[in-house]
């Protein structure tokens, strides 16, 4: 059975272009409606329970998280679509949810709509749409959460329990205060994007470090070696060393 889809753009050439490239690249998929306005993205959703929406982030008369704000409940699937809004994208980015930048290119349109059709618990979809709100409403660091995706569950996680994120090759380790090691596919670099904003370093190629968990900078090698709570031994580079060491220098 097809994947019954609403489509909510104010922009007629994308309306245009999305459907098209649904209709060429996405035959699961059935587009049931179109909404242009945030107001009309309410009530069709109400009235026609679309099973997935490609949600636009700009619309004429608002965003598209004031429809996702009109919902306690979320019985639908979201994919975003954007053309620009960087805080808008590091928000989904946080929460682990899917998003496509237009022009749309269409085999990242198919991994969307693949991941959508795969994603089976609603529940988890309620908690990263709470996440994605509030990220958006500007809540302090303390607060701040990531989600992240091993090939079982789906983990939402305070940044300031992070200690550090460890490169393994195209995935990424992150070593947590007080709980087993969650590992990610996806390299270490897209996260440091993710998480720099709430002070997180990078250290050495391979490490991304909570600066807040760094008890020792050890200077017995040439670039020294940062030991975190718990015992975690963390290489400096030479590239990054003058950077480390002007950061703990300001603590003091």
């Amino acid at each position: 059975m097809k994947m019954r889809t609403l489509i909510i753009e104010d922009e007629l050439q994308a309306i245009s272009a999305l459907r098209s490239e649904i209709g060429f690249h996405c035959p699961t998929l059935e587009i049931i409606d179109v909404a242009r306005t945030v107001k009309e993205g309410i009530e069709k959703i109400a009235n026609l329970e679309p099973e997935l929406i490609f949600l636009d982030i700009q619309l004429s008369d608002g965003l598209g998280f004031d429809i996702l704000a009109a919902f306690k409940q979320y019985k639908f699937k979201v994919i975003f679509t954007t053309a620009y809004s960087q805080y808008a994208i590091k928000a989904i980015k946080l929460s682990a949810l899917d998003y496509l930048l237009k022009p749309i290119d269409p085999t990242e349109l198919v991994e969307a709509v693949n991941k959508a059709h795969n994603q089976v618990n609603n529940n988890s979809l309620q908690d990263q749409f709470s996440l994605l709100m509030n990220q958006l409403g500007h809540k302090g660091e303390s607060s701040q959460q990531i989600v992240l995706k091993d090939t079982d569950k789906i983990y939402f996680i305070k940044m300031s329990d992070i200690l550090f994120c460890k490169a393994e090759g195209a995935y990424t380790k992150f070593y947590l205060i007080d709980a087993n090691p969650i590992f990610v596919s996806r390299n270490v670099g897209s996260f440091e994007e993710l998480l720099a904003p709430a002070g997180f370093i990078r250290t050495h190629h391979s490490c991304l470090v909570n600066p807040t968990k760094i008890k020792v900078y050890d200077r017995k090698t040439d670039n020294g070696v940062l030991i975190l709570e718990g015992g975690h031994v963390i290489p400096v580079s030479q590239r990054k060393k003058e950077m480390v060491l002007a950061l703990l220098e300001g603590r003091t």
